[in-house]
């Protein structure tokens, strides 16, 4: 009886799924573009003749554009083989950008801020004189990313949320000015009943509490309309492209960063979302391994400059009229200088500059690497250009190793990663799965000196389709911690063999190469 009820609980949750009726929604309209497409060609041949010259149309202005060589390939094939799913499916999500309100919201907040991206010059000549290699790969993250280099920075590396989320709660309670927060997921359990206890305490006692949640990553974790319940406890609520039941465009791009900013100079990021499987207090995969970072110092700046824009982006303040950057810089409520060695720099990477900022990071790391590049990712869906950046290293004798998880949280994409594997591993590139469970952190770290740690996945949506942020990290005592987690993490892992990918049976290979096909789209 209580396996009965238990089922029927399921179904019900299933069939009252807001994302159920999004999907339904999407497909329908879809499949009505697509039958009337169908029947505007069969009216006439010079209709049929007209949608042809409009899809080479199209595909012409695809491969003039700034687009990644993959998308080109699966949009061309789509187009000119399939004209009116081609186009239509092109027209719905084939463009990496959000409405031209917002789009023009944004980059009006990201230049308006402008000034507040100055650059010290003490740090930056510092670590030029210091290594020019890792000062090429700082200015590039500056000049791209308007993400100032900084020193007087401490960093606290978190191997896993279990240990993340006591220190994130004595931070939270220490608060005096405001809390910032801008997450992909929120999900109700015990971590985010205990913070928002603590937000609505804090704001009944006059502390300035914001947050942004992304709509579809809380689709089917949040109630519609939740912002309304936390407006009703004083804390400030926004959500970022709100999920309409219109299939369009604006759909595509997401909010993936994880930022809490507290009082300007205490700041967290990392893999980390808010909902209890991120700390071991839910079971869904196995044991859940991810990671984290806490700043202490002037570096906190870019993530709360990066907040900010991104507030001024779904509220529509005006920057110096609605809002005042300068209250919220580190200094405002630590007066006192902050400590720290080494270089840290905060960096976000946005879908709509045509910069694939988070990509060419990550090549650059492995271009300019003299003995080892240890990463950890759950997907591993890369483009030519990514996969080249491996095998290259790894051909030239740096020790490339990738871990990814054992368990995993989407089967299909799980398979799609599998697939990358086989080029990999005979290019010398040593790929691990973690075996206790499922693995979402983030990282690099390389020859002892450079790390970087953040939301920004190796697969297509992270690289090209979503806000995304990380922390690069230079001579810092950190980059230890991170090292030692990589090799902590290693030893609980399976090393992938060769064998293994070719020997998979032949129906599988085959479905991985269909998926292959359309791996920029998942």
């Amino acid at each position: 009886m209580e396996k009965f009820k238990r089922i029927l609980k399921r179904i019900s949750k299933l069939l009252f799924n807001r994302i159920i009726y999004v999907a339904i929604a999407v497909s329908v309209q879809v499949a009505w573009f697509v039958v009337q497409f169908y029947r505007l060609t069969s009216y006439s041949g010079y209709m049929n003749f007209a949608v042809s010259v409009l899809a080479i149309i199209v595909v012409a202005l695809i491969i003039n554009r700034e687009m990644n060589s993959s998308y080109k390939l699966l949009w061309t094939f789509l187009i000119l083989g399939i004209p009116v799913f081609g186009l239509v499916a092109y027209l719905l999500v084939g463009e990496s950008r959000m409405i031209s309100r917002t789009s023009r919201q944004y980059r009006h907040a990201v230049e308006a801020s402008r000034e507040y991206t100055l650059e010290e010059e003490e740090p930056r000549r510092a670590l030029e004189r210091l290594d020019r290699v890792a000062d090429r790969q700082s200015r590039y993250i500056y000049h791209m990313s308007k993400a100032p280099l900084w020193q007087h920075t401490t960093a606290e590396y978190f191997q896993i949320g279990d240990d993340m989320f006591p220190v994130l709660v004595k931070e939270l309670e220490a608060a005096s000015h405001f809390i910032f927060i801008e997450y992909f997921i929120i999900n109700d359990g015990l971590m985010w009943q205990t913070i928002l206890d603590i937000l609505e305490r804090k704001a009944s006692e006059g502390v300035d509490v914001r947050l942004i949640y992304d709509d579809f990553g809380c689709m089917t974790t949040l109630p519609v309309r939740y912002y309304e319940k936390l407006r009703a406890k004083r804390i400030k609520c926004e959500v970022f492209n709100p999920f309409r039941l219109i299939a369009n465009i604006v759909h595509n791009n997401r909010d993936h960063r994880k930022f809490c900013i507290i009082d300007g100079y205490v700041g967290f990021t990392g893999g980390i979302n808010l909902s209890d499987e991120y700390i071991n207090k839910k079971c869904r995969f196995g044991r859940w391994k991810d990671t984290a970072i806490v700043l202490r110092g002037d570096a906190v700046w870019n993530m709360t400059l990066m907040f900010l824009q991104m507030w001024s982006t779904v509220t529509e303040a005006k920057i110096s009229e609605d809002l005042d950057y300068a209250l919220y810089k580190p200094h405002v409520y630590h007066p006192e200088p902050f400590e720290g060695e080494g270089f840290i720099q905060p960096f976000g990477d946005s879908p709509l500059d045509n910069e694939l900022v988070g990509e060419n990071v990550y090549t650059s790391i492995l271009s300019q690497a003299e003995h080892y590049v240890y990463i950890c990712t759950p997907y591993l869906i890369v483009d030519d250009e990514m996969m080249s950046a491996l095998c290259v290293a790894a051909n030239s004798g740096i020790d490339v190793r990738i871990i990814t998880p054992g368990i995993p949280d989407k089967k299909l994409v799980f398979l799609l990663t599998q697939s990358y594997y086989t080029r990999l591993l005979r290019a010398g590139v040593k790929i691990y799965a973690y075996q206790p469970g499922f693995l979402h952190a983030k990282s690099f770290v390389c020859d002892d000196k450079i790390a970087v740690c953040g939301t920004i996945n190796l697969d297509y949506r992270s690289l090209f389709l979503h806000f995304e942020d990380g922390v690069w990290i230079y001579q810092d005592p950190v980059i230890k911690d991170i090292k030692k987690d990589f090799l902590n993490t290693l030893a609980q892992s399976k090393k992938v063999t060769l064998e293994f990918c070719e020997g998979r049976n032949i129906l599988i290979r085959g479905m991985q190469s269909v998926m292959r096909l359309v791996a920029p789209l998942l």
